[in-house]
């Protein structure tokens, strides 16, 4: 079921210094299953393991991030304004269907002889480590991994290479998943701007850029070891999972190559992830992803 949230979001002086989410943007709560029925195989990505090795370590990843992601915004709702207030609860609802569908995912890439185990209890042992931070860098932490996700976002929105060949029941899932990171792309770093509104201009810069630049390296290294481990899984040595996966992402089709730039702008000061308005990908009305496509104004 997909539901319609509009948000009509506050000026900014209300919303706080420098928010850049459109006007007229709204969220869209789009409440799907998928992978119940139509399961996908072992190799679910183009009969491939290292493209296959690569989504499911990102998968397994995003239960328990997911769950911080929320865990750290209720921590600011209260004080928020009554809009962004509103607009939070939406991207819980959004991250509480994300975490669903990936908890079904995980349990089905287990079901197929995967260990999965060790790449949750590994992010649960990182994330521990944020529970003595201050809230304001958890908060940034959600703008960074936010950030990454919708750089990858929007290359398998916008580019037909990284979806093609892969299971069409785990096609919608990764595409229905990247719609909405897209879609409330900006929600974090609004409410980072609203609680941090009385920092300096340099304490808010620098603490967002060098974690960043931290969590961004920490997270791409541990997905890239864990996608080694299920290939090796699969009976690759370790040199050729390296290099296969090493091929992947930086040649051919090259993702990581070709969105650098798109995520190296939150090391920018000002850096807004509106300031890159890919809305369009949202509206695609005669695409697969029409059943998420925005209403009519």
């Amino acid at each position: 079921m997909t539901k319609h949230v509009a948000i009509d979001l506050a000026p900014a002086g209300q919303r706080g210094k420098d928010s850049r989410t459109p006007a007229d943007h709204e969220l869209v709560i789009r409440d799907e299953r998928f992978c119940r029925d139509d399961k996908p195989p072992r190799w679910w990505h183009s009969g491939d393991p290292v493209a296959t090795a690569w989504y499911n370590s990102v998968s397994a990843s995003l239960p328990r991030g997911e769950a911080f992601f929320i865990d750290t915004l209720r921590e600011f709702r209260d004080g928020l304004p009554p809009k962004l207030a509103e607009e939070v609860k939406t991207f819980i609802k959004q991250e509480i269907n994300h975490t669903r569908e990936h908890v079904a995912f995980n349990r089905l890439v287990s079901d197929h002889g995967y260990d999965v185990e060790s790449i949750d209890k590994g992010i649960h042992e990182m994330l521990a480590l944020t529970k003595e931070k201050p809230k304001e860098v958890n908060l940034a932490i959600c703008i960074t991994l936010e950030h990454f996700a919708a750089c990858i976002s929007d290359r398998l929105l916008s580019d037909p290479r990284y979806m093609r060949g892969a299971d069409p029941e785990a096609a919608r899932l990764w595409k229905w998943h990247a719609l909405e990171e897209i879609e409330h792309k900006g929600l974090v770093a609004d409410v980072w701007e609203f609680a941090t509104r009385d920092w300096s201009a340099w304490r808010r810069y620098k603490t967002r850029a060098m974690v960043a630049a931290l969590i961004t390296r920490k997270y791409f290294r541990n997905r890239r070891k864990d996608a080694i481990g299920l290939m090796l899984q699969d009976g690759l040595t370790e040199r050729q999972a390296r290099w296969r996966l090493h091929k992947m992402l930086w040649l051919s089709p090259g993702m990581m190559t070709r969105m650098f730039f798109h995520w190296a702008v939150i090391l920018l000061p000002g850096f807004h992830p509106w300031k890159y308005d890919n809305r369009h990908l949202l509206g695609l009305t005669e695409s697969p992803y029409s059943r998420a496509a925005l209403p009519a104004e």
